[in-house]
């Protein structure tokens, strides 16, 4: 379970990253941020790992954590591979989900939808994770669900971002919908095709998206800023 302080800074993290607010090649020192955000340097430590798993962060000898450039590349390939995960998730739970298991499919669904109205992206995000993972747990088989979840964990932010730049929230869930529909049905072949779509935005969108995100300064620029400058989490 992570704690509460480690989440919050990973999600201020996070968004800063991804938003280029901490540029590639920025240092993000532990005494610097502990003092910045009112906490002991452990949960620091701990959200930093956490990061650092994700890709987002880089644990360099010497130098400690550092934001890592975006492999663009990189990122294409974990959504492509993500699109096809979730698809066969899709696909197997449209076969063998329970009743009761399309009932909290459908509770979860329909518990978004306030959040739609709100356009409040991030309690959506939250609700939308909560969606996929029912859809995951219905699957059932527990080394495609883990699989999937683990993808899913590393571009976290990254789809958390997307319902953000992309003013998706509305789109994603009348895909949600058609999703829903398409599992209750039985019809898995539907939902394989919905989710996969759902999950690469295959339009122009996604290539927006892509080049929405911090150019690689640090590839260019070997430099280390420090990341204690900023003294508030919305500075820019």
């Amino acid at each position: 379970m992570v704690g509460k302080q480690v989440l919050k800074l990973l999600e201020a993290l996070e968004q800063e990253v991804v938003t280029g607010r901490l540029p590639p090649g920025t240092r993000l020192d532990e005494a610097g941020l502990a003092q910045r955000f009112g906490v002991s340097r452990t949960p620091v430590r701990e959200a930093l790992n956490r990061l650092a798993a994700t890709g987002l962060v880089e644990l360099r000898p010497r130098r400690g954590a550092v934001v890592a450039a975006p492999d663009l590349k990189q990122l294409l390939e974990m959504f492509e591979v993500m699109a096809e995960l979730e698809g066969l998730c899709g696909r197997l739970a449209a076969r063998r989900m329970s009743a009761a298991e399309q009932n909290t499919l459908q509770g979860a669904h329909e518990a978004s939808h306030a959040h739609v109205k709100a356009a409040d992206s991030e309690a959506y995000y939250q609700a939308n994770v909560i969606f996929h993972e029912v859809i995951y747990s219905g699957c059932h088989n527990r080394y495609l669900s883990d699989q999937t979840q683990a993808l899913r964990n590393r571009l976290a932010a990254y789809r958390r971002l997307q319902l953000r730049k992309l003013d998706r929230i509305a789109d994603s869930f009348h895909e949600h919908e058609q999703i829903l529909e398409a599992i209750v049905a039985g019809d898995g072949n539907t939902a394989d095709h919905l989710l996969q779509n759902h999950v690469t935005v295959q339009s122009g969108s996604f290539t927006d998206f892509v080049s929405s995100l911090p150019v690689s300064a640090a590839r260019r620029d070997p430099g280390i800023t420090s990341a204690t400058k900023k003294t508030t989490p919305g500075a820019p």
